[in-house]
């Protein structure tokens, strides 16, 4: 398991320890219930399966002086090799990067982790950053992109999102304001006896949605819990009407509400059996008006996913359709062969951003790398889809129809995957984003 983070690590099948020596039971994975049919788990790991060529060489800088420099990493070359994806004046060429990625496969396919001096390290590190009086931005976001400890996540998160300044005087003035502000929100949009039609349609799809999500785990059965999602969706709604309330985005605030709920009870705290009402109004503020704004700000650079018949995700489905028929045209024919169209199955991808084909602690893993691209991971998102698609290729191409294929892609075995796998996946998106980035055609839009 990568060190890069501290999150508990439960399955479905029962407990597994986490980076931090903590136990939980799962309860995080979404659609992991069984069906009829549901493929067996398969144990091979991200990396295991065909090799993607690496790019062209960029750039003077020796990978000898790339080492260097992470030398001190904390998950052996997992740290600074995680250069922004986005970062435009980077020093470190591209088969350095390239060689950076296959270092981190290869040191998560041989099970091998940080020690506990290596975890110091990087707590030590976050210390360090978090606290200067102005906040180095870059190195907090180099430092992240291959995962936050647990007790730092909260504030990386909100440092990440750009939902605090920079300057560690202001952070806490800005905190309080906005905590304020949305309270202001609640009271002028949520509480008023006033709503418009549109409006009234808007609360009653998200009340709908809301008992759906996560129907058998406790917490967010909780009423006051699904009452605290119903405010934060329907004023969102209100403050973006080009795209309203849309199906889905409500799977992207559970995140931020479980990484903010962690902070107010405790890294050690079951969530599991946590009680929302046991916290004070004062602690229950804070992580949904925190939610709010970093769901705000999280979905700024994607608006374009929920506006208009969502032309934006129909529109990436295709850049993955175009983007896996290059890299792997064997699945592509396959997959076309037995009459599979890439809407049926990435467009949930896409819209959910894979939360509902991860465990949760596992999406949580895997934005504290989207927080941290710097063009705010829209474009790595998509060479994530695509390095998740090639990791069930061999068990995709044993399927010999429409139905089986079908059923596997949407009930992916995840269950039992850690904070390893996510390393390895964005390590495979970070290298096929290198290797195709620079021919873009399957970026371009398709009228």
């Amino acid at each position: 398991m990568s060190s890069g983070s501290a999150s508990t690590a439960s399955t479905a099948g029962g407990t597994t320890t986490s980076a931090d020596g903590t136990t939980s039971s799962s309860f995080w994975r979404n659609n992991s219930r069984t069906i009829p049919g549901r493929p067996t788990t398969v144990t091979n790991r991200i990396g295991s399966g065909r090799t993607i060529g690496a790019g062209s060489s960029g750039g003077s800088s020796s990978f000898q002086d790339y080492q260097d420099s992470v030398s001190d990493a904390w998950d052996l070359g997992d740290d600074e090799f995680c250069i922004i994806s986005g970062v435009v004046d980077t020093r470190i060429s591209k088969r350095a990067s390239q060689t950076a990625a296959l270092n981190v496969i290869k040191t998560h396919k041989s099970g091998t982790g940080g020690s506990d001096v290596e975890c110091e390290s990087k707590y030590e590190k976050f210390s360090n950053i978090l606290e200067a009086p102005l906040l180095n931005l870059i190195a907090l976001k180099e430092l992240s992109w291959s995962g936050v400890p647990r007790k730092m996540r909260a504030v990386t998160w909100r440092l990440l999102s750009g939902y605090l300044p920079t300057s560690l005087e202001r952070r806490q003035t800005v905190l309080e304001r906005k905590r304020v502000d949305y309270r202001k929100l609640v009271q002028q949009y949520f509480d008023a006896d006033c709503r418009d039609e549109s409006q009234q349609d808007t609360y009653r799809q998200i009340h709908i949605d809301v008992p759906r999500m996560n129907p058998h785990v406790a917490l967010f059965q909780q009423k006051l819990v699904q009452e605290m999602f119903e405010r934060i969706l329907f004023i969102w709604a209100i403050r973006h009407p080009a795209s309203g309330y849309v199906q889905g985005i409500n799977d992207l605030v559970t995140p931020f509400f479980i990484v903010f709920l962690q902070e107010a009870v405790g890294p050690d705290k079951d969530l599991e059996q946590c009680q929302l009402s046991d916290l004070s109004i004062e602690q229950r503020d804070i992580i949904e008006s925190d939610s709010f704004w970093c769901l705000s700000k999280f979905l700024d650079c994607i608006q374009d996913n929920y506006i208009f018949a969502q032309l934006g995700i129909q529109a990436k489905v295709n850049q993955l359709k175009e983007l896996i028929q290059r890299i792997d045209g064997t699945l592509h024919r396959h997959l076309q062969m037995h009459g599979v169209d890439y809407l049926q199955f990435s467009f949930r991808w896409m819209n959910n951003l894979l939360t509902r084909e991860l465990p949760l602690y596992c999406t949580i893993r895997l934005w504290d790398t989207y927080l941290a691209e710097s063009d705010g991971f829209a474009v790595f998102q998509l060479y994530v889809c695509a390095a998740f698609l090639l990791h069930w290729r061999e068990q995709l191409l044993q399927e010999k129809d429409f139905q089986g294929l079908m059923l596997l892609l949407q009930n992916l075995p995840t269950h039992n995957w850690m904070d390893s796998h996510i390393g390895v996946l964005v390590a495979e998106a970070f290298r096929l984003k290198f290797t195709y980035a620079d021919a873009p055609k399957h970026l371009e839009a398709k009228s």
